[in-house]
């Protein structure tokens, strides 16, 4: 759920900048390297080779099921990844960053990190045996061997003045707080490479050193944007990543950057965790949910609705069956779904199928306020990356909508006010068609099927044809219902 979260946020946000006419890249994939790896493939008797390819498939699924628009899928097994993280190693070293030493200290296979004494959390385990544990409660071992070593150190004072100076680099603010205090502690010099295991990307020049899975893994950002053969792409405008993993991204990697004398992205966001009913979900806990299952139940469009609407982005959100019917019955099915099948389907009924005229703007006035209000709440939601706040604005939307049509009770002008029906459908259907653009960064493929119905053309939907209404006298496919009431499967 965790990564599906990730990947349908970060889809969002870039559907939402193609719709707003700019060029996008957006990269998603998998990271492949490491002593992680290295022991899954082991305990399950094949190569890593073999196992990430084997693992690789069901998270590029996932990424089709949802409907995510990835311009690339990296993988840091590519072999144009695998260059562009030597080359950067390269210049690392040629920046005299790089040193060989010997590491001493308390590292966490399942994080993949290395952390200081004083992070480390005292526990028990099964037996009442004290154990120290990670601050995500990953176990953590005590590792000695021989090292590459990264002058992390060198750039604490530049880091402290990079967050000072550009309070949007790390986001939301109580990350940029967590990473300055963090900064602000000291930093110690990073190890870099790895003796103990082989999987992963071998250090140049340096027989038994692989690179640590963290510096080939940030690495991706520059091979997946075609960084160095196409420019064009780097720096990034923004890394969408877990607040677990925002130090590599907000400490780490900026530090390797500057060492190759490379510019940094714009925008490191840590989003939250999504918990299982408030609760952390893990294996041990047996609380684990399979996104797939939920899109199987409820679709991809209602799962990427509640992640976006019930999820404040940056902070946990807390999943439930029961949360995401209630909010897929209440706003779309009852919201957007009804408000376009009762108006379409009067116009099928009623007119033919013909796209009636609209009314003078003073008939409709106080409705083109309350959408053009909503509207620009909507951008300047989706400019500060507050997603739930622009499916808000879509809701408002619909709820102006949803009263202009109640209020003005076409059906009971089709004998007595025949033209102002019309006028009640054409703009209600209008209103519905600037609804439906605006929502499909959300709601890819169901706002696709809405916008058929409703005539608009393929290339009068992003948000530039937002004020050009479907011409009069269009005829308007038969509507169908693009949001059923969702209810229990009768297990009985």
């Amino acid at each position: 759920m965790g990564h599906a979260y990730e990947v349908v946020t970060t889809d969002v946000i870039a559907r939402y900048h193609r719709l707003a006419g700019r060029e996008v890249r957006f990269l998603t994939g998998t990271d492949e390297h490491g002593l992680k790896i290295a022991q899954a493939a082991r305990a399950v008797g094949i190569d890593p080779r073999g196992y990430v390819d084997g693992m690789v498939e069901p998270f590029r699924e996932l990424a089709d099921l949802l409907s995510i628009s990835y311009d690339r899928f990296i993988r840091t097994t590519d072999v144009d990844h695998i260059a562009t993280f030597q080359a950067l190693w390269t210049r690392l070293e040629a920046a005299g960053d790089l040193y060989l030493g010997r590491y001493e200290g308390w590292y966490s296979v399942r994080d993949e990190a290395y952390y200081e004494p004083a992070e480390l959390i005292d526990a028990e385990d099964a037996s009442g045996q004290a154990v120290k544990l990670s601050p995500n409660g990953a176990p953590v071992e005590w590792t000695v061997e021989e090292s590459w070593f990264f002058r992390l150190s060198n750039y604490q004072e530049r880091l402290l003045a990079h967050f000072d100076a550009h309070p949007e680099f790390v986001q939301p603010a109580s990350r940029r707080n967590e990473m300055r205090a963090f900064v602000a502690g000291g930093l110690r010099d990073l190890s870099v490479s790895r003796t103990s295991f082989d999987w992963g990307v071998p250090v140049p020049n340096s027989p038994g050193h692989v690179m640590y899975v963290w510096i080939d893994a940030l690495t991706n950002y520059l091979s997946g944007a075609d960084y160095p053969v196409d420019n064009k792409w780097w720096p990034a405008d923004l890394h969408v990543v877990g607040k677990d993993v925002v130090r590599f991204h907000a400490v780490y990697w900026p530090a390797f950057l500057w060492s190759a004398g490379l510019p940094l992205p714009l925008t490191v966001f840590g989003h939250g965790h999504i918990l299982n009913r408030g609760e952390k979900m893990s294996k041990s806990t047996g609380n684990v949910v399979d996104p797939v299952a939920l899109v199987a139940a409820f679709g991809s469009d209602q799962l990427r609705w509640f992640l976006v609407r019930d999820v404040a982005f940056g902070d946990d959100g807390s999943y439930s069956e029961g949360a995401i019917s209630d909010r897929s019955n209440a706003d779309l099915a009852n919201g957007i779904g009804n408000l376009a099948q009762r108006s379409l389907a009067m116009i099928a009924k009623s007119l033919n199928g013909l796209q009636p005229v609209l009314p003078s703007d003073t008939e409709t006035k106080a409705l083109d306020i309350a959408l053009t209000a909503s509207t620009e709440q909507y951008h300047a939601a989706m400019a500060g990356l507050q997603l739930h706040r622009a499916a808000e604005a879509v809701m408002a939307m619909v709820s102006v909508a949803n009263g202009f049509f109640a209020d003005a009770a076409p059906w009971a002008l089709r004998k007595t006010d025949p033209q102002r029906m019309a006028w009640v459908l054409a703009a209600t259907v209008d209103a519905v068609r600037r609804i439906a653009i605006i929502a499909q960064p959300i709601l890819p493929s169901t706002m696709a099927t809405l916008l058929d119905q409703l005539g608009v053309a393929a290339n009068a939907r992003d948000f530039a044809a937002l004020d050009t209404p479907v011409a009069p006298g269009t005829l308007l496919p038969a509507p169908v219902g693009v949001f059923p009431r969702w209810t229990a499967p009768d297990t009985a």
